[in-house]
């Protein structure tokens, strides 16, 4: 949804910085959502390494 309203801004504005600053909002949701929201089975995965 972020990517949708980052292409429609820059659309509208040409502002490439706009495009930008939302896609990097975008990319920090993900690490977020992969960081705390892992299945027990990528957890204990990590630890056998």
């Amino acid at each position: 949804m972020i990517k949708k309203i980052a292409w429609e801004t820059f659309k509208n504005t040409g502002n490439i910085n706009t495009f930008l600053e939302l896609k990097q909002i975008e990319n920090i949701e993900k690490g977020i959502e992969e960081h705390f929201f892992k299945s027990p089975e990528e957890e204990s995965g990590r630890d056998k390494i």
